[in-house]
Formats: structure tokens, sequence, C-alpha cells
């Protein structure tokens, strides 16, 4: 097994023991054997390759396998490329989120990201060989992330002048 630094920098790291503490794992790890060598690994990546890696319960799936892969959306019968995983959110909630960034349409001004739980209820296919994933989404997800249209920018510049200025108003009165 392998650590990635955020540098690009990998460190080897053999797995001596493990045992499950309150919700984690605690890694004993060789060479590692104090508290301070430990805080050291902090932010470390830790990569098993793939011929070590233990083999998961249907529907579930490695987060290697998820990145890259396109994800679809829409009814079976009438299906669009939104874009491709960028990254896999953890801790956000029940589901983690797939952060996945859509490709410019032309005559629009580049990329765009979506959080997208990725929750069984949502995902209709998922085949990591060819790198797809197809989704039925809760109406009106995709458009709650929608950027503002320049209307809409300002009428929220306007009304947050408006509340700035009543707000100094309301001190200059007291």
């Amino acid at each position: 097994m392998s650590g990635l630094w955020a540098d690009g920098s990998r460190r080897e790291l053999q797995l001596e023991k493990h045992w499950f503490h309150k919700r984690g794992v605690v890694l004993k790890f060789a060479g590692v054997d104090s508290i301070s060598d430990a805080e050291q690994l902090a932010r470390l990546e830790l990569q098993v390759p793939r011929e070590e890696r233990t083999e998961l319960e249907e529907g579930a799936a490695y987060v290697s396998e998820i990145v890259g892969c396109e994800v679809w959306v829409g009814e079976a019968d009438d299906r669009h490329l939104l874009g491709s995983v960028r990254e896999v959110q953890f801790g956000t909630g029940e589901a983690p989120l797939l952060v996945v960034r859509t490709y410019a349409e032309p005559g629009e001004n580049g990329e765009r990201e979506f959080l997208i739980p990725y929750a069984e209820e949502f995902v209709k296919a998922a085949d990591f060989a060819s790198r797809r994933i197809e989704m039925q989404l809760p109406e009106g997800l995709l458009e709650l992330q929608a950027p503002l249209s320049g209307e809409e920018k300002q009428r929220q510049k306007s009304e947050a002048d408006e509340a700035r200025s009543a707000g100094v108003q309301g001190k200059r009165r007291k």
C-alpha cells in the first residue's frame, strides 16, 4: 500500500494491524510507533493496488471507479449527458455527493459543477468498466444549483443594497 501526499509525492506503507474504534478504523503501520509519528500521516491519501482490494458487495464501488465516469440523467428513454464525476465528497449526509463537472455547451461560458447525491434511489445503472452512471434525479434538483441570470443577480444586488441602507438608517436613529 502507498500513501499519496497533496504535492504528488508518495510514501510506501506496510500495514501491521488494524482495529475498529468508535465509528472508524485505526491503522497501525510498520515504523509508525507514536502518536506524533501518526500525526505526520494526516491528510495522506491511502492507495491500495487494485489486485489487493477487497471485493465489494453488490451496488458498492470504490471512489476510484466512480471518479471519471460520465453521468447520464433523465428518464430511461430520454437520458442526456450531464458531465463527468470530478470528485466524491463524504460526510455531507447519508449519501456521498458526486461533484459532476458539466461540459460547456456551444455558446455557454465554461463548465459548471453540480453536487449530486450518490443515493441508491437516484442511481438506475452503473457500469464502471464503461465509465458510465445513469441517474434519475428528483425534478428541480439541477435547477436549484443553476447560476443566476443577469436579471436575478441585479434583483439580489438591489435587495441587498436596500437592506444595507435600511440597516444604516436604523442605526442612525438610535
